[in-house]
């Protein structure tokens, strides 16, 4: 048996800013390839939509938030 190990941010998320109506993707990377990621805004999982969308290449992840509102700050 071999133990898990933990998966961290070698790059976190940065904060951004775009006006209403546009879409803004958020990237990050992670210590482990093709780890399983879990997208929340506050305690509400998100789920892949025509708002949400959700992408992994390896250690890369992202999520596209498509026609920005105000309530997605």
């Amino acid at each position: 048996v071999v133990p898990a190990t933990s998966v961290f941010f070698e790059k976190k998320l940065r904060n951004q800013e775009a006006k209403e109506g546009s879409t803004v993707t958020l990237h990050a990377e992670l210590s482990k390839h093709d780890a399983p990621v879990r997208w929340k805004k506050g305690s509400v999982l998100l789920q892949a939509s025509n708002k949400y969308e959700m992408k992994q290449m390896g250690s890369a992840v992202e999520l596209l938030i498509h026609d920005l509102q105000l309530k997605d700050a």
